[in-house]
Formats: structure tokens, C-alpha cells, sequence
């Protein structure tokens, strides 16, 4: 089995990188041709979610992988994935796959200047060094099912939901692999 990466913008080497001192077999998915019968989970990396929403659709790509979600597979979000997947976006901004019951709050933390960095417990991982980019925040969670993993700075990062993991902050930056074990877990 291999995890895919939505690799169109974004940090997805960075993911590819955490997989890989992992020995995981991961495959980047650029075109619908590229999600294979032995993928078994999925990654959607931080980056510009507008950019990626608009080349979800021009690729052919959203389709395929809204069904893979819906289905049931393992899927984590970093900050733009966050966002992709979230129920509601505040502000009026479209929802793109909108199969996690949060509502998200985009650049929560404001511009490139109001990035940083802090260390905290995400669920059962203790001292967990996060790096926020332009991160956005979860504002509520709407369904009961919503686990929150993490609170920083009163606001919440980190939920996980069934089998979706939705982040604020951007786990591939950091030498630490440990929320990318808690994902390949699920």
C-alpha cells in the first residue's frame, strides 16, 4: 500500500520526505491517471488553498478524490488541506471538499510577518514542536464526533475526525514523524 500526496502546490516534498525516513511507499498525484488501485490513504499539503482548489478542478483531480475521501480512506490536511477539506470557511469562501465538520477561519494568524512556532501536546504526542505558516485556525466544530487534538493560543489546530486528521500548523516542517505515524495508524 502507498499514501498519495496531492502534489499540484504546496509543501509535498516535504511530506514525501517524513514518509520516506518512515520507509513508506508514497506516491505524488498530479493527474487522475496517478491514483492507483494500491494507494490506501492520502495527504493534502499546505500551500495556497485558492490555487489548489482551482487546480483540483482544471486537473480533473477533484472528483476522484472527494470519492476516495467519502469512501472512507485515512486523509490528513495541513493548513491549505485544512482548509480544502473543511465544512465551512468563514467569510463566505466556497468550500472545496467539505467533509470535515469544522469551520475553518483562513489566516487565522495573519500574514507571512505572524508566522511562529511553539511546541504542545496534539492529542496522546507530547511536546510536539508546530510551525504555523499563515496557518489558519478552526474556529468551531460541528459535529460531536470532532476530536480536538490541539489548543494554542485559544484557538484550535488540530481535530481529527473518523479517519481525517485536519492541522493547522505544518507537521512536514519539522524533523519530528510523529504525526505522521498517528496518521499512517488510522
Amino acid at each position: 500500500m502507498a499514501v498519495a500526496i496531492i502534489a499540484v502546490q504546496g509543501a509535498f516534498r516535504e511530506h514525501g520526505d517524513c514518509l520516506e525516513k518512515l520507509g513508506v511507499d508514497y506516491r505524488f498525484i498530479r493527474t487522475p491517471s496517478d491514483i492507483t488501485d494500491d494507494i490506501d490513504r492520502l495527504i493534502l499539503p499546505g500551500g495556497e488553498s485558492t490555487t489548489q482548489r482551482k487546480l483540483l478542478h482544471e486537473l480533473g483531480l477533484f472528483e476522484p478524490i472527494k470519492e476516495f475521501i467519502c469512501a472512507g480512506a485515512p486523509v490528513m490536511g495541513t493548513c491549505a488541506g485544512l482548509i480544502l477539506l473543511s465544512e465551512r470557511i468563514s467569510g463566505g469562501d466556497e468550500t472545496v471538499f467539505g467533509t470535515l465538520p469544522v469551520s475553518v477561519y483562513r489566516n487565522g494568524y495573519g500574514r507571512q510577518l505572524g508566522s511562529f512556532s511553539a511546541v504542545g501536546n496534539v492529542g496522546v504526542i507530547a511536546d510536539y514542536p508546530m510551525r504555523f505558516i499563515r496557518a489558519p485556525f478552526i474556529e468551531s466544530v460541528l459535529s460531536d464526533d470532532v476530536e480536538i487534538l490541539n489548543v494554542t493560543d485559544n484557538k484550535i489546530t488540530a481535530v481529527r475526525f473518523r479517519n481525517q486528521i485536519g492541522l493547522s500548523f505544518h507537521p512536514e516542517l519539522t524533523d519530528d514523524t510523529r504525526i505522521h505515524e498517528l496518521f499512517l495508524s488510522i
